[in-house]
């Protein structure tokens, strides 16, 4: 399974998966995540990507598993991802199962707690039903993984303060931490500690967008090593030995972004990226209130 791939092995899981692969995420509007979605994952696989990472919020599970049959590559050949959604917390296991009926899988590689709180959610009478903590949350995807659901099981959006939450009670550390990392966000003390723990680390929105991409030092790198600025920002990515999964519809940028064409980056070239770091989120950034989808930047130790 993934011959001649450059992989990165969970050691809390026993498995391994492709170091960069392909996001699923699209815009909720017209057939974005039906027709078109399947169009340019079909495109991915047959460019040689082995790895999607996609989410039940993002509306895209069925269009990665009828892309996957297009292509004609074999389902076992390629590590997906997807992510309980906020809203399920209190049903995981009914979660999974709906994200499996959609992709027309019987497993899932890695099945991911996308955000580490839940959202309130109220019986039909409106009364307030009790909001999972995070260990609790935690207790039953360690159920998706004991009832064969998925072969291995990791967080999202989790920082240092969450992972620590999570670990107090944990039977089965997280596999991965899947996470927005860039040259302008390129959280060195979680990557650190997600090392010390043995959990892979996953970077989303890693070419950190026209923002990162358009920065004189990207570009001076680019035009170095003939390449373009997001070849580099993934370059740099692997010299960390984080995975990366950006995410792209057109089959020639799909082509640039794929690791047989990416460059090989000099020391000084990477320190002179690692010298970018301001801390500074493009993703998901807190509001002027301090919330990200409703949850406090502080409780998520951001």
């Amino acid at each position: 399974m993934f011959e001649g791939l450059r992989i990165v092995r969970f050691p809390n899981a026993g498995t391994a998966c492709p170091i960069i692969g392909i996001g699923a995420w699209a815009p909720d509007r017209g057939e974005e995540r039906t027709t078109r979605a399947r169009q340019w994952l079909t495109s991915a696989l047959k460019v040689g990507y082995r790895h999607i990472d996609t989410a039940y919020a993002y509306g895209t599970e069925k269009a990665v598993g009828e892309a996957i049959i297009e292509s004609g590559v074999d389902r076992e050949d390629v590590f997906v991802v997807s992510k309980l959604p906020r809203h399920h917390h209190g049903r995981v296991l009914e979660s999974a199962q709906e994200t499996l009926d959609n992709l027309g899988f019987k497993w899932l590689d890695m099945y991911l707690m996308h955000w580490p709180f839940a959202t309130p959610e109220t019986d039909p009478d409106g009364t307030p039903k009790p909001v999972p903590t995070i260990g609790e949350t935690w207790a039953q995807m360690e159920q998706c993984l004991r009832q064969s659901k998925c072969e291995a099981i990791g967080v999202s959006n989790f920082s240092i303060k969450t992972l620590e939450e999570l670990l107090k009670t944990a039977r089965v550390k997280p596999a991965l931490n899947q996470v927005e990392m860039h040259p302008y966000l390129a959280q060195n003390d979680l990557l650190a500690f997600c090392k010390e723990h043995d959990i892979a680390v996953v970077a989303y929105t890693p070419s950190g967008t026209d923002i990162v991409r358009n920065d004189p030092v990207i570009v001076e790198l680019a035009t170095k090593y003939n390449a373009t600025p997001t070849q580099v920002i993934l370059a740099w990515h692997l010299t960390r030995n984080v995975v990366v999964i950006p995410k792209s519809t057109n089959e020639e940028r799909q082509k640039e972004n794929y690791i047989d064409n990416l460059p090989t980056l000099e020391d000084e070239d990477v320190k002179k990226i690692d010298a970018l770091d301001r801390g500074q989120r493009i993703c998901n950034k807190p509001d002027e209130n301090g919330l990200v989808w409703g949850m406090s930047a502080t409780d998520l130790g951001w």
